[in-house]
């Protein structure tokens, strides 16, 4: 029990300090250029057909209007941050034959990286570097939403068709949890130029708190929702985290268990992204 303990002790500052070195890195700290000047600013989307087109297919951009004013309460900044290392250090141990396992069936299936990184929003606007298991081939066309790709299940592998299904993909971000950049439960992580998420997103004050790795909109429909419904979504969590204390805490609970049974029974993956059931709907009609 002693040893068990020594070892997890030393497992534990060990990735400690690999998170505190990474850190600076993995939010573009010693790189200007991709510094978000939106970051800690309230935006709108303002329409421009001049604009090239975003990732969310529209031309346009963002303006500030002002500074986010949100402050943590001591559930968010506290709590739930301890709630978040604990978990995410155990699941890294834990999970790591799995990580070995389906980044040597990646390798096999399509060679290359298992992993990659995407430049993704991140609490009050920061841009950081997020982790997936890498899904699609190695001709995709990065920093580009499944939605906006034409015919994405091309682009898609054997391993990767299976990988999405069950979310599998997204366990690399359980480092991502661990150096403090994304927390278990909260909005799903924008890309950097999905100008109308975070701006729906703004209305609701979701950018202001920690992106998760599941959250209220993951277990209400995922892919299936517009923009505006699972902005909406995420606003309601962020509501019920200002609330704090033993209700923030339930509602965080049920955001976990209910994506472990959505997991489990692979709802609301479509594979186009949002609102992609409503377009396919559209077309049967």
């Amino acid at each position: 029990m002693i040893t068990a303990g020594i070892i997890a002790g030393f497992a534990l500052g060990t990735l400690g300090v690999t998170a505190i070195i990474k850190k600076k890195d993995s939010v573009y700290a010693n790189d200007i250029k991709q510094k978000n000047p939106m970051e800690n600013k309230k935006v709108i989307f303002i329409g421009n057909a001049g604009d090239k087109e975003n990732a969310d297919g529209v031309r346009g951009h963002l303006e500030a209007i002002g500074d986010v004013e949100h402050k943590a309460g001591v559930y968010e900044k506290y709590i739930k941050r301890i709630v978040d290392i604990v978990i995410s250090f155990w699941g890294l141990i834990i999970l790591s034959p799995v990580y070995l396992g389906i980044a040597i069936a990646i390798k096999i299936d399509d060679p290359g990286p298992a992993l990659f990184t995407q430049k993704r929003v991140g609490r009050n606007k920061q841009y950081f570097k997020l982790h997936k298991f890498r899904s699609m081939k190695m001709s995709t066309p990065h920093d580009i939403p499944t939605h906006m790709l034409d015919n994405p299940e091309q682009y898609i592998t054997k391993v990767g068709r299976f990988v999405r299904r069950h979310s599998i993909d997204e366990l690399p971000q359980v480092w991502d949890i661990f150096i403090g950049n994304m927390s278990i439960i909260g909005p799903r992580p924008a890309l950097w130029n999905q100008d109308i998420l975070i701006a729906e997103r703004e209305k609701w004050g979701a950018n202001n708190i920690k992106p998760g790795l599941t959250g209220w909109a993951q277990i209400n429909g995922r892919d299936e929702l517009e923009i505006p419904v699972k902005a909406r979504l995420d606003g309601e969590y962020s509501e019920k985290l200002k609330i704090g204390g033993f209700k923030a805490l339930l509602f965080d609970c049920r955001c976990f268990f209910g994506s472990i049974f959505s997991v489990a029974r692979g709802e609301g993956v479509i594979e186009g992204g949002t609102g992609e059931m409503k377009k396919h709907a559209g077309k049967m009609e």
